[in-house]
């Protein structure tokens, strides 16, 4: 093992959130990467300054320090562990580590020791409890005995962390002989001057370069973002965010094809929260043409010893180009830029819908982004199929002009994107079969685009039968009520939205296929022209609307699909995939929710749909109600 060791499920403390990695200790350092994909961390040997162990409940952490002070702490390693990683520690780092020891007596007294940044509370030799001074937002006197640290709130945090830290107080009586005073400055005031000295107070006031009325999508709102040694924050009315640089991930620059804005978005790991949302991306819309010019503060010898080629003294230039040179220099974040995808508009994404939001996909060498909201990133790893699907069930009109992709992922989720133009399908197909990701249903020997094309976009049910799509189009065509009659109340009302008129116009539908055939007749030869109208369509052999419900003719059209129908049938996979526990009646309610809305744009795709099912029912009602006529006509001239 003289290339390192490596351990598996190791938790990376603090607010590295409860995500277990794989650990890595090398000749030149070492290095922590999150299970899954996400956040890495390496540490140079030569930024090394001390290693500790500590036995904690059911495992080993391992502390780390580095020159800037930063503190990280592994948790997880076994007692075999901690010999064989201090032996080679100590032969490739040239540091001893240290072991100490944790206190679980619960005594609230003892002494405090400042090393650097970090406090740490001891009862006896033992620790109990170490807090970051970097975390500290603001220290104050309470009377003369009295120190109280308050922590930045609303910082990046853990998806399982539902409580934070956001302040404490220690008690420093006049007797304590650790911090000696005297009679104007008490051993309390002795213990706030030596905090003050570490802690963050007062560098929210002195960035490096601020950006003003900055326009973020997520979490929406205008901000002032300032870029700080070691931190960003994002100032808003009602919110303020600090986040440390160690939780950026890495940074996307994403012009928009054809459009004023550029995105630019910064990837958490862990992410911040605000009240019980988690936002793992910040979404930034710059304006593309804007120029700006910026002077760093910074001195000049820290520019040549601790930035020297990544940060310059001044900066000029288009906006979104200046933030993220800046951002990249004091991060030390990548930035992924377009790669090699190009759209039939020589644009960099296409236009898709993805929950009912439209947005576009940015096709990445590594991975599919889709913005703006939800902020979605699929790593290509990630995938463990795509599908190519037709756009809806409407009619081969309507879905020539868009397509569906599916991307199912290896932990069996599933993101469908939607109403993609048809004329981006081979730019599509090609990229992803040149990243060697599986196409589900490829046809035929997996030849080129062109000997696919019939084959990938075929019509969602050919293959698999959805029974709760099956019961959908039965009930186009049969009136009888079950169970599923109550995902169409919204329908019923109201057609399912104020601005849809397809609803009413389906209604009128159903009777007009035969009725302009039979109208010339049946006012000579019979005298009950209200019956006509009485089945809406379903059954024209004269019955009572009762026997018409329990006897339907099988050789009767379907009636047309309403939008809602369409917007039903493509979203409650989605639906019941988000909420496996909720039952049928909850999912059309939330089904008719959405759907009511929706804006008159986004249904324009299912009121289309619907309109081509329509132009399909007439059809097909007219060649039946005029053999039916024929029949009637028959009947009437034997008498």
């Amino acid at each position: 093992m003289t290339d390192g060791h490596h351990f598996n499920n190791i938790l990376l403390g603090g607010r590295g959130g409860t995500n277990p990695g794989q650990f890595k200790v090398y000749s030149g350092g070492l290095a922590w990467k999150r299970q899954g994909g996400g956040k890495t961390i390496e540490i140079d040997k030569a930024d090394v300054t001390a290693v500790t162990w500590m036995k904690v409940p059911r495992a080993y952490q391992l502390g780390v320090r580095i020159k800037d002070g930063l503190f990280y702490r592994f948790i997880g390693f076994r007692e075999q562990d901690v010999s064989s990683l201090t032996n080679f520690i100590q032969k490739n780092m040239g540091v001893t580590p240290d072991e100490k020891q944790l206190s679980v007596s619960g005594h609230n007294w003892g002494g405090i020791d400042i090393d650097g940044n970090m406090l740490t509370f001891m009862v006896g030799s033992k620790q109990a409890f170490e807090v970051s001074l970097a975390d500290v937002a603001q220290t104050q006197m309470q009377g003369k005995t009295d120190v109280l640290l308050e922590l930045h709130v609303d910082d990046t945090t853990g998806a399982n962390e539902k409580d934070s830290l956001m302040d404490l107080s220690f008690h420093v009586p006049t007797s304590n002989t650790q911090f000696v005073g005297d009679e104007n400055r008490p051993p309390a005031h002795i213990l706030w001057e030596t905090i003050l000295k570490f802690a963050d107070v007062g560098s929210s006031e002195e960035p490096v370069v601020t950006f003003d009325g900055i326009a973020i999508l997520t979490p929406r709102g205008r901000y002032s973002v300032e870029l700080h040694l070691s931190f960003l924050r994002l100032q808003g009315q009602a919110n303020d965010f600090k986040i440390q640089y160690s939780s950026i991930v890495r940074l996307f620059l994403l012009p928009k094809s054809n459009n004023p804005h550029t995105f630019v978005v910064i990837t958490l790991d862990p992410p911040i929260r605000k009240g019980q949302t988690l936002y793992p991306h910040i979404v930034i819309q710059f304006e593309t043409e804007a120029v700006v010019e910026r002077d760093l503060a910074l001195s000049k010898e820290l520019l040549v010893d601790k930035y020297k080629d990544r940060l310059e003294e001044s900066y000029k230039g288009l906006i979104h180009e200046v933030f993220t040179k800046v951002l990249r220099g004091l991060s030390g974040a990548k930035v992924t830029r377009p790669g090699s995808f190009r759209s039939c508009h020589d644009g960099y994404a296409v236009k898709s819908s993805l929950k009912a939001e439209d947005g576009l996909l940015y096709p990445l060498e590594k991975g599919f982004f889709f913005l703006p909201k939800p902020p979605t990133l699929i790593l290509h790893e990630e995938i463990e199929f795509v599908e190519f699907e037709r756009h809806g069930a409407g009619g081969a009109s309507i879905s020539s002009h868009y397509f569906d992709l599916l991307v199912k992922l290896k932990n069996d989720q599933e993101h469908l994107f939607r109403n993609i133009q048809r004329n981006e399908y081979h730019n599509l197909f090609n990229f992803i079969t040149g990243k060697n990701i599986k196409i589900m249903n490829l046809g035929g020997d997996g030849q080129g685009a062109s000997g696919v094309v019939t084959d990938v976009l075929r019509d969602t049910d050919d293959d698999a039968v959805d029974p709760h799509l099956e019961r959908i189009k039965n009930q186009a065509g049969d009136d009888e009520s079950d169970e599923e009659d109550e995902d169409f109340v919204a329908d019923k009302d109201d057609s399912g939205s104020p601005t849809d008129d397809s609803g009413d116009e389906e209604s009128d539908a159903s009777d007009s296929g035969g009725e302009k055939e039979k109208s010339s007749k049946k006012e000579a030869s019979s005298s009950k022209p209200v019956q006509k109208r009485k089945p809406k369509g379903r059954d024209d052999e004269g019955h009572e609307k009762k026997k018409a419900k329990k006897k339907k003719d099988p050789n009767a059209p379907k009636r047309a699909m309403t939008p809602f129908m369409y917007f039903s049938m493509a979203e409650r996979g989605n639906m019941k995939s988000s909420n496996p526990d909720l039952p049928t009646t909850e999912i059309a309610k939330k089904l008719g929710e959405m759907w009511q809305k929706m804006s008159s744009e986004d249904k324009q795709p299912y009121i289309q749909q619907a309109q081509v099912d329509k132009k399909r029912y007439e059809k097909e009602s007219a060649v039946y109600r005029g053999e039916a006529t024929a029949d009637v006509d028959s009947g009437n001239e034997s008498d």
